[in-house]
């Protein structure tokens, strides 16, 4: 059997995690199973820190009001990047409010502002919803917020919203250009023999169990949206690339990476290896995680110096 680099700090909290009794996240009613995500943050995240804005925002979208939340570490600014995000949850649990404190730490690291997306979850709103919701969203950023240019980025089921918001931009461009993406540990391909799936789909944070409620839940049809992985990816925007050793996702991430190389398109990867799935989320349960954040976030800057 292989060994796994497990960072100490990483070992710790999967101890903890693994040790807790009870009724597991795909085991409870839905609306619990979101409570539980909330907890968390609580329990395994960092504050969210000083901040000049956190606002609020009502955005129109194809089915109603899409909420969202802007994150600025100044009062005013001239118009320039703006990010937009797309948390992480599996499509079913996750919102603004638990990834609050990960935004304002981008906030304040990129010295950008964050425009955090509360698309509509699954299984009251499945597939296509999410995706639908980021796009229109992103839009009515792009025409709205004063900006030169966005930033895609999300985490797990919002990486993948980054990247299909991206190609639909990409195919359909709205008003700004979306001039980078950041998926962060994407779930990009649907289950396939990937052996990062099978070396960690328990006892990781992640498991099979609960990445089969969230796509059955979710489910989908099989198109790009689901799987972007094995469609065109030509065209699409600069991108970093950042993935969890320790992750079911992991393959997923590093063969995405590949792929738009392949493609011609400048990619950055970085793997934050002895690290697990949500590591962004985990700043307090995984103190190292704080630096692959900054690593990730540093990256990022320096390609957006570049490119400017």
């Amino acid at each position: 059997m292989t060994e796994h680099f497990v960072r100490p700090d990483t070992a710790a909290f999967l101890q903890f995690l693994n040790s807790q009794t009870g009724p597991k996240m795909h085991e409870i009613p839905v609306a619990d199973a979101r409570n539980m995500m909330l907890a968390m943050r609580h329990v395994a995240d960092a504050e969210v820190g000083e901040l000049a804005v956190m606002r609020d925002i009502a955005i129109p979208g194809p089915a109603g009001t899409i909420p969202a939340r802007l994150y600025d570490a100044r009062e005013g600014r001239a118009p320039g990047l703006v990010m937009v995000f797309y948390h992480g949850g599996g499509f079913v649990i996750g919102d603004i409010d638990s990834h609050e404190p990960y935004c304002a730490e981008a906030a304040r690291q990129l010295d950008m502002p964050i425009i955090s997306i509360d698309y509509r979850l699954a299984p009251e709103a499945p597939f296509p919803a999410a995706p639908e919701d980021c796009e229109a969203a992103t839009r009515w950023v792009a025409d709205n917020i004063p900006c030169t240019g966005l930033v895609l980025s999300g985490d797990s089921a919002g990486g993948n919203l980054t990247v299909v918001t991206a190609m639909a931009l990409r195919d359909r461009p709205c008003s700004k250009p979306v001039v980078a993406q950041y998926p962060i540990y994407p779930a990009v391909a649907e289950h396939e023999p990937w052996p990062s799936y099978e070396a960690f789909k328990q006892g990781y944070l992640l498991t099979e169990d609960s990445m089969d409620f969230f796509m059955s839940s979710y489910a989908g049809d099989g198109s790009w949206r689901i799987a972007p992985l094995h469609h065109d990816l030509a065209g699409m925007p600069p991108a970093i690339v950042i993935t969890a050793g320790l992750d079911p996702l992991r393959d997923q991430g590093r063969a995405y990476a590949a792929r738009l190389i392949e493609a011609g398109i400048r990619t950055t990867y970085i793997e934050a290896s002895g690290n697990i799935h949500g590591f962004i989320c985990l700043r307090k349960g995984i103190p190292s995680s704080h630096q692959d954040i900054t690593n990730g976030l540093s990256a990022l800057k320096e390609l957006l110096a570049e490119i400017a």
